[in-house]
């Protein structure tokens, strides 16, 4: 399962354009998208808000492979790392890989805040509600969190920036 958000320019088309890199030479497969939601920023919060989605995905590459074809995405893409959690064209998260448990001081999986983030719960209820995270549902943690301020895009405004 991977996680995108974006909250520079056009947001959604964004996501869209990442999942098409991602899937181009068909190494990474398209099993399921959610739909976009509409995401307060967090932890910087002084940024305009987010469109978050989350994928599963089908691949051969090993958990650093996807690691480095996301963070490959990411740099085609103009992203400019300057400000932790701070505004992004994209973000590419591994949330999981498979049932691995991996910890690396640059890499851990499943992410270590799936369970804090409501703009990865929600996205994630779409495509993995009974998902197992902690010992928990996905969609129940869902239910257990501050939702404030994320919707899926069909209830929310689409417009491309601003408060």
């Amino acid at each position: 399962m991977l996680g995108l958000g974006s909250n520079i320019g056009d947001k959604a088309a964004n996501i869209d354009r990442a999942i098409a890199l991602l899937t181009a030479d068909g190494l990474v497969r398209l099993a399921a998208r959610s739909r976009d939601w509409r995401t307060p920023p967090w932890g910087v919060t002084d940024q305009d808000w987010f469109v978050n989605a989350c994928i599963s995905v089908a691949t051969s590459l090993a958990p650093r492979g996807l690691l480095v074809r996301c963070q490959g995405v990411e740099t085609a893409m103009g992203r400019v790392r300057t400000r932790h959690w701070g505004p992004r064209i994209i973000d590419i998260d591994i949330l999981t890989y498979r049932n691995m448990a991996i910890s690396e001081p640059d890499f851990v999986v499943p992410h270590p805040r799936i369970a804090e983030r409501a703009f990865v719960l929600g996205p994630l209820t779409d495509i993995a509600p009974d998902l197992l995270i902690g010992g928990q549902r996905v969609a129940d943690r869902f239910r257990a969190i501050d939702q404030t301020g994320v919707m899926p895009m069909d209830r929310a405004s689409t417009v491309q920036s601003g408060p």
